[in-house]
């Protein structure tokens, strides 16, 4: 009986917070419209995610070559082989929870694909692509 009301109680609290696990990418991309201009697209952010990059030591980097073509789907680093979760909240509820940590991985992943900090309007796309899918 106890065991059922502890799984009944850990269900009802997923249940509950799973409107406000990608709230912290909600709240950035009000952010980012205060900085930029016009309404975000999902298209665009989806084509900036396929989008070929030079790179200056290898084949065109796009955000594909690490997260997929599909950010539902786990991805790999292309160097060391490291596993990647699903990047879309859909996909995997973990993402896009902390704002902190969505700032770090796109300053670090945008110098690294495009070879330069993304603007406001890009990270407000691709956000606004990962929250649609």
């Amino acid at each position: 009986m106890m065991k059922h009301l502890i799984a009944l109680a850990t269900m009802v609290a997923v249940f509950q917070s799973a409107p406000l696990l990608a709230d912290a990418g909600k709240e950035l991309l009000a952010e980012y419209a205060t900085i930029t201009s016009g309404p975000f697209d999902a298209e665009r952010g989806r084509q900036l995610w396929l989008q070929e990059n030079p790179s200056p030591d290898g084949p065109p980097r796009t955000c594909a070559s690490c997260h997929t073509e599909d950010p539902r789907q786990p991805g790999a680093h292309p160097v060391t082989g490291k596993n990647i979760a699903p990047l879309a909240p859909a996909a995997n509820p973990e993402r896009l929870r902390d704002r902190r940590e969505i700032e770090k991985w796109l300053g670090r992943n945008c110098k690294w694909t495009l070879g330069r900090a993304c603007t406001a309007r890009e990270k407000g796309d691709v956000l606004t692509y990962l929250l649609s899918l």
